[in-house]
């Protein structure tokens, strides 16, 4: 039997929006202690990460998939990979050692800087040795089309166990299933195509049995993309981290915060973790714009937030299931304290907005007909600047993990950069810890470690300001 699948518009955008120089990769740096992986002679035993992995493939099926074009729509679909090399993609590495973290973050970025090869499956695991204080390290990162931040660390949690468990299960065989001729890919996108008016009259036929109904869910949904759309086509603030091309290569730094302390400050001022984050994330970049000589005042500064939409029954599942949420930062509020307030204020009222149903719409649409509505969208709102970053939080387990018994004591996530964004801050929550990942434009941002030092700084100001206020 013959295997296509085809990518659900919002996936296949990610590939339309990568360039030489805007490289899709969601990715992630995880340091494990090294011990339980030594060999005799001091080496890390990466055939046993090998054969660990290719244990594990069967859960996740695109990971032995390449992409293939359908005749004349030229719309990406998925195929098996008949000539899939495992050691193609696990790849092993070691700096000099003792290396240091300065060094290992210099090798995160030479990796983020390599495009993936479009011609195999769209991902790459790196294993590096030589750490300082006995630790390794695995830079993963796959193409975005493949997976979004909450997949992608799906991903990785089939490879980690809760247990210092080190046994090794006889990978699942595996035949690729034969590539579909021409013929077939064209037959499967026209029934594709022939799918969508069925939709249509299914809707038309619920008009005719609740009319009333029917009008108020259409105005709702134009209500909510046109709702959508505008927040798409109002530029923000041109700032340093916004210049017009960002070039190819690629710096990386991070940060850990301890979870209690920012669960702390929600319990004494209110909102969310993530509010905390968007706050410190303000404060962070307002005072380094100001070491970068910029006024703040009525600077309209944005982030896009992306928002998981996955229902519970698709957990776990690959492709991307998220919402784009613009939020404007108060940059310019010197009060930590007022500026989570008015953090909380804007977060609540995109919750109660409509533009979580105006994307989902806009996605649906864009797979009746073709990818266009949502990569020209997507890349209006880049080019006309409507955000000036993007900051992801993903929520992580709160127990300890292991890989083969190697303990994992820091996992650092990686956002992509669109085409005029310097800067990308993804974050992971892990066994007591709230981990940073900075993504950055190599030239742009060479002063990337004291970005990162305004972010330390600033959140060490709001959780004073917190302590100095009497709990609810």
């Amino acid at each position: 039997m013959h295997f296509s699948e085809r990518l659900t518009a919002l996936d296949a955008s990610f590939l339309d929006l990568e360039d030489e120089r805007t490289h899709m990769h969601v990715a992630a740096l995880l340091v494990f202690e090294a011990g339980p992986l030594r060999r005799a002679d001091g080496g890390l035993d990466i055939d046993r990460v090998r054969a660990l992995i290719a244990s594990r493939l069967h859960d996740v099926p695109r990971y032995r998939q390449k992409l293939a074009r359908a005749p004349i729509s030229d719309h990406p679909i998925w195929v098996e990979d008949r000539n899939f090399n495992l050691d193609y993609h696990v790849r092993h590495t070691a700096l000099p050692p003792p290396a240091d973290d300065r060094l290992l973050k210099r090798l995160a970025g030479r990796i983020m800087s390599q495009k993936l090869d479009r011609e195999k499956p769209l991902w790459e695991l790196w294993v590096v040795e030589g750490l300082a204080d006995d630790r390794f390290a695995i830079i993963t990162k796959a193409h975005h089309c493949m997976v979004d931040g909450i997949a992608g660390m799906a991903v990785i949690a089939t490879l980690l166990r809760p247990t210092p468990d080190d046994t090794i299960e006889e990978p699942s065989s595996w035949f690729p299933r034969p590539r579909p001729s021409r013929a077939r890919m064209l037959v499967d996108e026209v029934a594709h195509r022939a799918r969508a008016p069925f939709g249509l009259l299914r809707r038309a036929r619920e008009a005719v049995e609740n009319p009333v109904g029917t009008a108020q869910s259409a105005l709702d949904a134009a209500w909510a993309v046109a709702e959508t759309l505008a927040g798409s086509l109002r530029p923000a603030s041109d700032t340093p981290l916004n210049p017009d091309h960002i070039g190819p290569y690629r710096r990386f730094d991070w940060l850990r915060f301890d979870l209690d302390a920012v669960a702390e400050v929600k319990r004494r001022l209110g909102g969310t973790v993530n509010d905390v984050v968007l706050a410190t994330v303000a404060g962070g970049i307002g005072e380094f714009l100001k070491r970068r000589r910029l006024t703040l005042e009525d600077l309209d500064f944005r982030a896009m937030i992306p928002v998981n939409v996955r229902p519970s029954a698709d957990h776990g599942k690959l492709g991307n299931r998220v919402a784009m949420l613009m939020a404007a930062l108060p940059v310019g509020e010197p009060d930590p304290l007022r500026r989570l307030e008015r953090v909380i204020a804007t977060t609540r009222e995109l919750k109660h907005s409509r533009r979580i149903r105006g994307v989902e719409l806009m996605e649906e649409l864009s797979d009746w007909t073709t990818t266009g509505l949502i990569t020209q969208s997507t890349r209006l709102a880049a080019r006309i600047r409507a955000f000036n970053l993007v900051v992801t939080n993903i929520p992580g387990p709160q127990t300890q993990l292991y890989l083969l018994g190697a303990p994992l004591l820091a996992p650092y996530p990686m956002v992509p950069l669109y085409s005029n964004q310097a800067l990308g801050i993804a974050l992971f929550s892990y066994c007591g810890g709230l981990f940073w990942g900075f993504n950055s434009d190599w030239d742009r941002l060479p002063d990337l470690h004291d970005l990162v030092e305004c972010f330390a700084l600033d959140f060490e100001k709001l959780r004073k300001a917190a302590s100095r206020t009497p709990k609810p």
